[in-house]
């Protein structure tokens, strides 16, 4: 089939290229110039789409990618993976109104459009398809298909594979069920139905929030286990040998990536809009994580006092900026806050994550290093953000005269928890 990808980002490419190595013919349509002449060139900035695929695609004649608004005509099915980001809290949908409007003046009787995008629970149906259908002259379930189908994205899974991951699929009728389910029955090894878009946007923001909401859980009992003498890493421990009703989940300096400090808050948006109640578990949940960062930077100042030291002046190393474990993904990545709070009270701030590029650590408004044992050595704290495989820890816990530790991975008379 002739398939159009809107997107080429980290959710767009993996599937653009995965659609292509299954024998359709993929067009990966993006406005970011850059971005597509990278992908063009057989670059690909997708940790979990290697260079080798990409180029293999491209040289099968099955991808191709481009900026031209006109490169979509004559598609099969369209799926759209452009960015939803908040804005002072409220869900920014411009990218889907304007990637709607363009597929919409290319859609023909017969297709289908599908929304793969993070929104609330409506949006495929209240803001998709009237757009659609204003561009088109066509009509939503008569003329042409649509549906909804939520990424489930998770950089660097080693366990679950883009394409092992069970895909959650819907539509706008029966038609459009059976024509997106089977296009996805393609790609995925197992699809999952449901009975509409509400249900599958729903889905997608049930599946993060459980996130936040736990990971919140821990957070938060994490700053008061400290002050009471506990280790809260070691109660987790010990809870997680229940082999029913629990699950775990540990703390670190906060939440960030493209899900979890988003997703939860488009469900508590709607919420508020259509009912007029807050969404008391999603608002707390929020607020706790925002000001991880905070608590980590307070501990710090903690740790130099209790060693005789002020903070301002303060050589002071991060290790592992990224948001995730072994990712390169700096989005929403807490390790920025950290960073901009130490460096607001005058310490002198440097950063190393083997993971990251220079030119994205620069972003971050502080001196790229190597952890190496001199510049661990020369740091009066060391903050370990995310435990990289690429770290080397014993040379942390060898040189580094005090450590902060977030993933308690570090063991010493040097090294405190957090």
């Amino acid at each position: 089939m002739q398939i159009v990808v809107a997107g080429q980002g980290y959710v767009g490419l993996p599937l653009a290229v995965r659609a292509a190595e299954v024998g359709h013919h993929v067009i990966g349509y993006d406005v970011d110039a850059h971005r597509i002449r990278a992908v063009a060139a057989g670059h690909s900035y997708v940790e979990d789409v290697a260079s080798s695929r990409l180029r293999a695609v491209l040289d099968s004649g099955n991808y191709s990618a481009t900026t031209e608004a006109a490169a979509p005509a004559g598609f099969d099915i369209a799926v759209i993976t452009v960015p939803t980001p908040l804005r002072d809290g409220v869900p920014d949908l411009t990218y889907i109104e304007t990637c709607a409007r363009t597929l919409g003046e290319h859609l023909r009787p017969g297709a289908t459009v599908v929304l793969e995008s993070t929104t609330y629970p409506g949006c495929t149906e209240e803001l998709l398809l009237p757009i659609l259908e204003k561009a088109s002259g066509l009509r939503a379930g008569e003329d042409f298909l649509a549906g909804f189908s939520p990424e489930r994205i998770a950089p660097g899974n080693k366990r679950w594979s883009f394409d092992g991951t069970p895909k959650v699929v819907s539509g706008i009728d029966a038609r459009s069920l059976d024509v997106i389910k089977g296009f996805y029955d393609g790609i995925f090894q197992t699809t999952v139905p449901v009975s509409g878009p509400k249900v599958a946007e729903l889905a997608k923001l049930l599946e993060n929030t459980f996130r936040l909401v736990n990971i919140s859980l821990v957070n938060e009992m994490a700053t008061l286990a400290a002050p009471l003498g506990i280790n809260v890493w070691e109660a987790i421990d010990a809870a997680a040998t229940k082999p029913f009703g629990f699950t775990r989940f540990t703390p670190g300096p906060g939440v960030g990536g493209h899900c979890l400090p988003v997703d939860p808050l488009f469900l508590s948006w709607k919420v508020e809009q259509e009912l007029g109640v807050p969404f008391r578990f999603v608002d707390l949940a929020d607020d706790v994580n925002r000001h991880m960062p905070d608590y980590v930077v307070q501990r710090v100042v903690d740790g130099l006092d209790k060693r005789g030291l002020p903070v301002k002046g303060s050589r002071i190393l991060l290790l592992g900026l990224t948001y995730k474990y072994n990712a390169t993904d700096l989005r929403n990545s807490p390790s920025a806050r950290v960073a901009e709070l130490l460096i607001g009270l005058g310490a002198e701030v440097r950063g190393a994550d083997p993971n990251v590029q220079e030119s994205d650590t620069s972003k971050l408004n502080v001196p790229r290093v190597d952890a190496s044992p001199q510049e661990v050595a020369a740091a009066d704290a060391v903050v370990l953000l995310m435990d990289h495989t690429r770290f080397d820890l014993a040379v942390i816990e060898k040189n580094a005269p005090y450590v902060l530790d977030c993933r308690n991975r570090l063991s010493g008379a040097n090294v405190e928890t957090l």
